[in-house]
């Protein structure tokens, strides 16, 4: 059976679906995108990966709009004028939600919520009304939880709204990330904590951390941060674990096969990122460029990597677990100075295009196996909280571009939210980067960095279709990433 029938025969896809999946069966009919002899090698060994974005380029993998500019100016291409209330506002909104491409064909952020929503509430019940409508459309429409709201981290009415409303709707469209810092009050936290612990939203964004490496930003898709008005170009990955399989031992792997792979993965990016710009013409056609909602300079490429744990415990031979990646002191720094080289290769690097490329922590795909996503301890290895969140911060630091953990509680944490504020602030004074939480019984989990129903995993793995493009993605990732194994905390264990 051939590609193109598998797709049109698939009884799994919706209508959506299978239209998306189409356009990328087209998308992959030529290949626009030639690289080095030395480059494929390594692309060949699955250890430099394009992220299945396609074989030529048309748009950016990330579309971060200005959405308070839009809200401001109204829209000249869209015929939208700038809201007057409520109603308008979630409206315009929604109309420009279906003009906004990604790798995925959906927008994978939809704006800072509560600050593009505040100045409109002026009746708490009216606007609950219209906010709801507007989650509810998101979610029936995008059906895809790489799509990404932001709040904070001020406290709003229509930020407190949202987070009621999505503690009540329980669902896993949109993400959703609450910027962190100093001026949020406890109290607004606490909300946010008690519906993240009903449906795994909001994520905390350690703001002091992102605001020192971007002028302006926003969490979009899993908790990437990017430039706003701008976005992500492209998304390589590294697979550390493969690398450190094709090395031959620890001198190999730092002398040779690492500054070998970080160049290829770069070449790779660098040539999507030339065809998306000079041959797709991609600005040239975007009335987003046109009406200043995006700008060619606040695109940046984005270096991912995976495997790190693998790649430590390999080269270095480590069987025993007080040895290994997120224990053994000569592992964790080993670790380090994996991501000193990297980080530092990457940031010399000059695209044609975009600035330097910002690092990137990847999530995993559904098809990993034995691949631990980004720099975390591996499932199943995870050593007592407060340890564990002292070694991810440490590893977090290097990525500008969004990197992210996630802890699983008992219900002990539903009657002690604060324990979990105290956890977060803790982490985020030693400079992690960003933190997921859920309840261990919600329906609603985090798979990887994007959510999923359990309930929906469920009936599409019994053959029936479901709405969430995500599902079909966590169907696989819950198992190859053992994301039901998880070490379950306590809200006591941070002390």
């Amino acid at each position: 059976m051939s590609a193109l029938t598998e797709i049109l025969t698939d009884a799994h896809l919706t209508y959506p679906q299978r239209m998306i999946n189409l356009a990328k069966y087209a998308e992959n009919s030529e290949n626009g995108i030639h690289v080095s002899e030395e480059t494929q090698w390594f692309i060949d060994r699955e250890i430099v990966f394009d992220m299945g974005e396609g074989s030529s380029p048309y748009r950016p993998r990330y579309v971060v709009p200005d959405y308070d500019k839009f809200m401001r100016q109204g829209s000249a291409f869209l015929m939208l004028e700038p809201p007057k209330d409520i109603w308008e506002a979630v409206s315009n909104l929604l109309v420009i939600y279906h003009h906004i491409p990604s790798v995925v064909g959906t927008p994978v952020y939809i704006g800072h919520l509560d600050r593009l929503l505040e100045p409109f509430v002026t009746d708490e019940e009216e606007a609950r009304k219209a906010i709801r409508m507007l989650l509810v459309h998101v979610d029936r429409t995008i059906s895809d939880s790489f799509c990404h709201a932001n709040l904070g981290p001020y406290d709003t009415k229509a930020g407190r709204i949202i987070l009621e409303l999505s503690a009540e709707m329980e669902r896993p469209v949109p993400n959703m990330s609450l910027i962190y810092n100093a001026n949020t009050p406890d109290d607004f936290a606490l909300r946010a904590i008690g519906t993240g612990l009903v449906t795994s939203k909001p994520s905390f964004v350690n703001d002091d951390m992102y605001g020192k490496d971007w002028d302006r930003y926003a969490v979009v898709s899993c908790y990437n941060a990017l430039p706003l008005g701008g976005g992500g170009y492209t998304l390589g990955r590294l697979n550390l674990k493969k690398l450190a399989e094709a090395s031959r031992g620890r001198e190999d792997l730092l002398g040779n096969m690492l500054p070998r792979a970080v160049a290829a993965q770069c070449e790779q990016m660098d040539k999507r990122i030339t065809y998306m710009v000079e041959d797709a013409k991609f600005f040239e056609h975007s009335f987003l460029n046109d009406e200043g909602l995006i700008a060619r300079d606040r695109f940046v490429g984005m270096f991912g990597l995976v495997g790190l744990a693998e790649c430590v415990n390999l080269s270095l031979d480590l069987t025993k677990k007080e040895e290994r990646f997120g224990h053994g002191e000569t592992a964790n720094a080993f670790a380090e100075e994996l991501l000193t080289r990297i980080h530092t290769q990457v940031k010399a690097y000059r695209p044609k295009y975009g600035g330097p490329y910002c690092l990137h922590g990847q999530v995993g795909i559904s098809t990993d196996l034995g691949i631990t996503p980004n720099v975390r301890v591996p499932v199943g290895e995870e050593p007592p909280l407060p340890r564990h969140l002292a070694v991810t911060a440490r590893m977090q630091r290097y990525f500008d571009g969004g990197v992210g953990e996630l802890f699983p509680f008992d219900d002990t944490a539903k009657r002690n939210p604060r324990a979990i504020l105290d956890i977060i602030k803790g982490a985020f004074a030693q400079d992690m980067r960003y933190l997921s939480y859920y309840s261990s019984d919600a329906d609603v989990i985090r798979v990887t960095g994007y959510m999923v129903k359990r309930s929906d995993i469920e009936r599409y793995d019994s053959g029936k279709s479901v709405l969430g493009n995500s599902t079909v993605l966590g169907s696989g990732a819950t198992k190859g990433l053992r994301v039901f194994e998880r070490k379950v905390r306590s809200s006591g264990d941070g002390r």
